[in-house]
């Protein structure tokens, strides 16, 4: 038989499924919000895949760097043109040859010029003949023109002397009045005569030295035009004109050149500059006069820069640096080579290894090692300005601190990595 329950029995009941289900409701609410504020589990890094270096205090040396090539300086360079147009004969020098000032490198052929060579020296030769029969002429009109002035002096000095003797005379009357007249004028007669001749000696002589310097001058001339077609025809015979290496040849045998056409480069290879090319980002604080160091590869050379280019091509600046050092065994012309140039000297900073990622003056996110943990966590790091392999820290990080300066963009998902 049934016994009925009292109705506080069933309301006892009710009431604990409900706290419980209360109760199993805020244990599944806590457990999801513990869950949901765990972090992931943190991706494990390779240690060794991966570069580090430590904050340091201390001096730091600014440098920028730049690929680059060695040239000659300008004045050890030099193009050879052609002075005259002609055709290419001969070769005679290829490049790499050693060369000196007067070595010849190739001959032109111009038979037009060697015409006016010859033309020139037979107008120079028949000039210079006509020079010597019209000094012979002249010469001899001088000479006649003297005798007649000497002549008409000798008369003089005659008809002086029996003037002077008929006055003498006509004092004790033994001449007469008219004697000694006569006597008189043509004295007077043959002293004007004399100047007459005096003078017309020296015009005569006046007349002789223009007419030769006349000639002279005609003489010269042609003696400079021909002159000037030897010459032309000597500089079809291309020289050095330096002592150094022949770089290029850029003609070949039978091609006809026009006067100023360049055939022939030469250089001297130990006269030597450093021409690098600097990163347009790096390249304002470059200044004239900054220490430089130029690696050949076979060694390293101390330079300065001497000159930085005012415009910048394809993302890059050229600047040249001259070399104060000796010259290494293999260094020549063209040779590639690898420069920095020392800005400036930092002290007293906080610095670290550049990052493989992060510009000078920004701020980066970089993974900061816990060296007990071996965990790495990503901090904000402000850089400040940069060198060819340190950068300044001005925040972020403190002296002692290991930062992982590697590339690890694969990790960006994360903000922290396990090095094992």
């Amino acid at each position: 038989m049934d016994v009925q329950r009292p109705a506080s029995v069933a309301k006892q009941k009710k009431m604990r499924r409900i706290y419980m289900g209360i109760g199993a409701v805020a244990v599944v609410a806590l457990i999801s919000v513990f869950l949901a504020r765990l972090q992931p589990a943190a991706p494990t890094v390779e240690a060794a895949t991966v570069w580090r270096d430590t904050v340091k205090r201390g001096s730091m040396l600014r440098q920028v760097r730049g690929l680059g090539t060695l040239v000659p300086v300008d004045e050890a360079r030099r193009w050879l043109p052609s002075a005259t147009q002609g055709r290419v004969e001969r070769i005679i020098l290829r490049p790499g040859a050693q060369v000196q000032p007067d070595t010849v490198i190739l001959e032109l052929a111009d038979p037009q010029l060697q015409q006016q060579l010859l033309e020139a020296e037979n107008q120079m030769r028949a000039a210079e003949a006509d020079l010597s029969s019209l000094r012979a002429r002249l010469d001899t009109e001088r000479l006649n023109q003297r005798s007649a002035a000497a002549t008409v002096e000798a008369d003089y000095e005659q008809a002086r002397l029996e003037r002077e003797v008929n006055e003498d005379l006509a004092k004790d009357g033994l001449v007469s009045n008219l004697v000694l007249k006569q006597s008189t004028v043509r004295a007077d007669s043959l002293r004007t005569r004399a100047e007459l001749e005096k003078e017309r000696v020296t015009v005569t002589d006046e007349s002789v030295r223009a007419q030769i310097l006349a000639q002279q001058a005609r003489v010269d001339q042609l003696r400079t035009l021909f002159n000037l077609r030897r010459e032309q025809v000597d500089q079809l015979r291309v020289r050095a004109g330096m002592t150094g290496v022949l770089e290029q040849v850029p003609v070949e045998v039978g091609q006809q050149v026009a006067p100023g056409t360049n055939v022939a480069r030469v250089a001297d290879p130990n006269r030597l500059k450093a021409e690098l090319r600097i990163a347009e980002t790096q390249a304002r604080d470059l200044t004239i006069g900054q220490v430089a160091e130029v690696d050949t590869r076979n060694g390293k050379i101390p330079g300065k820069v001497v000159r930085i280019d005012p415009a910048a091509q394809n993302g890059t600046v050229t600047v040249d640096v001259a070399l104060d050092g000796e010259l290494p065994r293999g260094a020549r012309p063209d040779l590639s080579v690898d420069g920095t140039v020392e800005l400036e000297r930092l002290d007293n900073v906080l610095y670290v290894g550049r990052p493989a990622f992060g510009q000078e003056n920004s701020a980066v996110g970089l993974f900061l090692v816990n060296q007990g943990t071996m965990e790495a966590a990503r901090v904000q790091v402000q850089l400040g300005r940069s060198s060819v392999n340190t950068i300044e820290i001005k925040g972020g990080a403190k002296e002692g601190d290991q930062l992982v300066l590697s590339d690890m963009s694969a990790w960006d998902a994360f903000d922290r990595v396990r090095l094992r």
